[in-house]
Formats: C-alpha cells, sequence, structure tokens
C-alpha cells in the first residue's frame, strides 16, 4: 500500500465521528427513545426502561474503560480495539429491527441497546486518544472542531433521511412528508421506524471504510509479559497521582460536572417542551434539526478559536453561554417570556425556546469539541487513551446526577420549569473548578 499522507489520516479520523453520530442522534434521542415509549403506551415505563438500560451501559463503560485504556497504551495498539467495538456497535443496533410491536421483547432489545452503546463507547475513546497524533499542538483544536462539526452533520443527514423515508406516523403510516416508508417496509409492523436499527449498523459499516484504510497505530510493539498487570499497575499509579497533578484533577471533576449538566439539557430539553409548551413531534423534530445545525456550525468555529485562543477560553465562555441559557429555560412558558405576559395562543413563547435550542446546540457542540482537546493539553502524552478513559469514567460515574436532581426538584416544586433549575448549579460548580485548571496542564509548571 502507499504511503498514507497526513490529509487522508486527517479525514480517516474525520469519518468515525461521521459514522458514529447517529448512534446518539436516530437511537438516543429522536428516533428510537420515543419508538421505545408508543410501544410500551407507558411513559413511566419507558422512561424506567430507558433508564435502566442506559444506565447499565454506562456502569459497564465506567468500570473497563480505564481498564481498557491503559492496556492499549501499554501495547501501543488501538485499531483493532476500535474493529472489535464497532462490531459490537453494528451487532447491537442491528438488533433493534426485532423490536415489532407485536413480538416485543423488552429485555432484549434493550440488551442489544446496551450492546451497541458499549461498543459507540469504548470506539470514541480510542479514536479520541489518537486526536494528538494528527497535529501540532496549534493544530489540533482546529481538527478536534471540524471533526465533531462533520459529525454533526452526518448526524443531521441521517435524521432527515429517516424522517422523510423512513419513520412512518403511528396513526397515518405515513413519514413526516406524506410518504409511505421506502423499500417496501410495512408500516402496520412499524417496519420503516424499525428500520432506523439497520439504517445506524449500515451508516457505521460503510463510512467507517476511510477509518480502517487511512488510520494506523502509530507504533507497533508486541504487548510485554503480563500487559494486563502492567496496565492495571500503570492506571492505578494515575488515579493515586491524580492529587499531585491538580490542574488534570480538577479539569476531570469540572468536565464531569458541566457535562453532565449538558447531557441533562439534552435529555429532557424534549420532555421540558412538550409538557411546558404543549409541543407535538414534528416541532420537537424541527428543535432537533435546528439545535444540531446551530452545533456543527459552532463546533467548526470552536475549534478555530480554539486554535487560536486554546480551549480554556471557549470552554468557560461556552459554560457560561449554557448557564445563561439554562436560566432563559427557566422563564420561558406558555403565558409569560422572561416574566413578561404574553397574548393567549402567541408564539413568542415556543419560538424563543427554538433560539435557546439552537444556542444550547451551538454552545454544547463547541464544548465538547473543546473539552477533548484540553483533555490532550492535560494528560500525559504517554498515556493518552488510558486518560480518555477515565475522562469517560468521569462522564459516566455521575451521569444520574443531573437526572436525579431534576427529578427531584421537579417533585418538590410541582413546576417542570423550576425542575430543570439544577442545572444551573451544576454549570456554576464546572466553571468554578476551572480555575484550577491550567491551559496546558500541570506538566507547564
Amino acid at each position: 500500500m502507499s504511503q498514507i499522507t497526513k490529509r487522508k489520516r486527517i479525514w480517516g479520523w474525520f469519518f468515525f465521528d461521521w459514522a458514529s453520530q447517529p448512534y446518539n442522534t436516530l437511537l438516543l434521542t429522536f428516533i428510537f427513545g420515543p419508538y421505545i415509549n408508543e410501544v410500551l403506551g407507558d411513559g413511566t415505563a419507558a422512561q424506567s426502561a430507558w433508564g435502566f438500560g442506559i444506565g447499565a451501559a454506562g456502569l459497564v463503560i465506567a468500570l473497563l474503560a480505564p481498564v481498557l485504556g491503559a492496556l492499549a497504551d501499554t501495547s501501543g495498539r488501538r485499531v483493532r480495539w476500535i474493529w472489535g467495538f464497532s462490531v459490537l456497535y453494528v451487532v447491537g443496533s442491528a438488533g433493534l429491527w426485532f423490536a415489532a410491536p407485536e413480538e416485543f421483547h423488552l429485555v432484549t432489545i434493550m440488551a442489544c441497546f446496551a450492546i451497541g452503546l458499549i461498543g459507540m463507547e469504548f470506539a470514541t475513546i480510542f479514536t479520541n486518544s489518537m486526536l494528538p497524533e494528527l497535529g501540532t499542538r496549534e493544530e489540533i483544536g482546529r481538527l478536534s472542531g471540524n471533526g465533531w462539526a462533520f459529525g454533526y452533520v452526518g448526524g443531521l443527514i441521517s435524521l432527515v433521511i429517516m424522517l422523510v423515508f423512513f419513520a412512518e406516523s403511528a396513526t397515518t403510516g405515513k413519514t413526516i412528508v406524506g410518504l409511505a416508508p421506502a423499500l417496501g417496509l410495512d408500516p402496520e409492523a412499524r417496519e420503516g421506524t424499525r428500520f432506523v436499527g439497520l439504517l445506524t449498523a449500515i451508516w457505521y459499516a460503510v463510512f467507517m471504510i476511510p477509518f480502517f484504510l487511512y488510520v494506523r497505530d502509530p507504533r507497533r510493539i508486541a504487548a510485554p509479559a503480563g500487559a494486563f498487570g502492567v496496565a492495571l499497575r500503570g492506571l492505578g499509579g494515575t488515579i493515586r497521582n491524580l492529587p499531585a497533578r491538580p490542574s488534570l484533577f480538577a479539569y476531570l471533576v469540572s468536565s464531569m460536572l458541566y457535562r453532565d449538566a449538558l447531557n441533562g439539557m439534552y435529555v429532557f430539553g424534549g420532555i421540558y417542551a412538550a409538557g411546558v409548551l404543549g409541543w407535538g413531534v414534528v416541532d420537537t423534530g424541527i428543535f432537533g434539526i435546528i439545535a444540531i445545525i446551530a452545533g456543527a456550525i459552532f463546533a467548526w468555529l470552536g475549534g478555530r478559536a480554539d486554535s487560536s485562543y486554546g480551549p480554556k477560553p471557549v470552554i468557560v465562555l461556552c459554560v457560561l453561554v449554557l448557564i445563561l441559557a439554562a436560566i432563559g429555560v427557566v422563564m420561558v412558558s406558555p403565558d409569560a417570556l422572561f416574566g413578561v405576559p404574553v397574548a393567549e395562543g402567541s408564539r413568542l413563547p415556543d419560538n424563543a425556546f427554538l433560539v435557546l435550542g439552537a444556542t444550547i446546540g451551538a454552545a454544547g457542540g463547541a464544548m465538547q469539541s473543546a473539552s477533548r482537546t484540553m483533555l490532550v493539553r492535560q494528560a500525559n502524552p504517554a498515556r493518552m487513551t488510558e486518560a480518555f478513559g477515565l475522562y469517560a469514567l468521569a462522564g459516566k460515574a455521575t451521569s444520574f446526577v443531573a437526572p436525579l436532581l431534576i427529578g427531584a426538584a421537579t417533585y418538590v416544586s410541582s413546576s417542570q420549569q423550576i425542575g430543570v433549575s439544577p442545572l444551573i448549579a451544576l454549570f456554576a460548580l464546572g466553571l468554578i473548578l476551572l480555575l484550577w485548571v491550567k491551559p496546558d496542564g500541570d506538566r507547564a509548571e
């Protein structure tokens, strides 16, 4: 094979974001989750099943991510791990085709979903750890932003394909534009909507081809004898030494809090809009498309700002914007906008929520892109995959906090508006901890 150019390696790496994004867009958020709710016919049961399924997968990811990352760093081989987790991604997502309404087996379907999610998350850890090898310190912020934006575009296109050609209404049997599901799929058996699992699997398998063609491990060494033990000892040393690396430690905790708050916004945004503003599927779909487009544009712009000013200012600005957006969400209701009464039937609150959704998508996209760049600057270059494993552990270890706080605040206040207010505190705590994070990590001392 001819020598792989740097440009091909970069584009190959970008294609992982493009290939994997539909799991988040189609399965976690806009298509399969609502379908589960429809099939079960009980929002409480659906939410519980969804929570248990995602929670179980999150527990596996949290426990194994740092260990597998350390093992990959010890051997220097990451592409073969990505191959293995890609199989889990494809098998798990394809298995969702069997979620037929008349033969629905909840445990089996949620097991498939969890297998695919584990594959996606672990593959992400290993591909993220390759970021510092793609360019110089000044280039990686732009590369991270470009990759994140590219992924958003892939998610958007896959969502449009599903809404226009496949996902049928439970009442009309037609897609959002009035078409029968493509490929002769049976709307009575909800085959159009169930095709989301197959589309996600096919999309990933096809668009990972550039990645596997052009991305290689930087070094090929044989794993040392007792590699697993060596990896565990190295991981143990890294964890024990975290207090001695205050910048990395503060960043892991800070990102844990603000990422949890952002995920809370994503997870509860649709529920909030439906409950407070009375939105239906069409409104929620428009909301999602606007948020994804904003996320793509600002991930790209944020990557350029990251390259020019570093990731920390980008993260700080985005967290401030998200705090203001969270405050704005609390102050939007059908009869008032930021405390000012509006006429009955006015679309102003709906339009304001769309703007807030775009703002959240924009700030969230740029923040997540800059966050992985910041970890590159904080981590030990020789143990980069392990660091992204710890980053995943931090993200999963407290992923229950935002939903729990929202649930408790909503129950106590009997108000969905007040119920989302804990997100403001999580963002604020994450912002405060950034004060102890050095732009170039502890090695800058």
